[in-house]
């Protein structure tokens, strides 16, 4: 899928959402590479994440990081495929703990 628009680095090429405010955060790999976006796509790129993080950058608006963590908790990996999602591995963290605390 084509966008004309530019957007963050942290936007994945098949992700078709737009930006939702200034690059504000930095999310990194459990191998420590990173990019940088705005709290929505750093939020969609931390939950597609295996022990990723999430940094403010010095510029970034009080909580961006830990709204952008906080919202990555309740994403699925790669929420913009669509399809039946039912192992763990393709559910949100707040999915899996919810299984587990039945």
């Amino acid at each position: 899928m084509q966008h004309t628009a530019r957007r963050c680095p942290c936007a994945h090429p098949e992700d078709p959402t737009p930006c939702a405010g200034p690059v504000a955060v930095t999310v990194l790999d459990a191998g420590n590479a990173g990019a940088d976006g705005c709290e929505h796509h750093g939020a969609r790129l931390l939950a597609s994440l295996d022990r990723g993080r999430v940094y403010a950058l010095p510029h970034a608006p009080e909580g961006a990081a830990i709204r952008t963590f906080k919202a990555a908790d309740g994403l699925r990996p790669f929420c913009w495929v669509d399809g039946p999602r039912t192992r763990p591995s393709q559910l949100s963290r707040a999915e899996n703990r919810a299984r587990t605390h039945r």
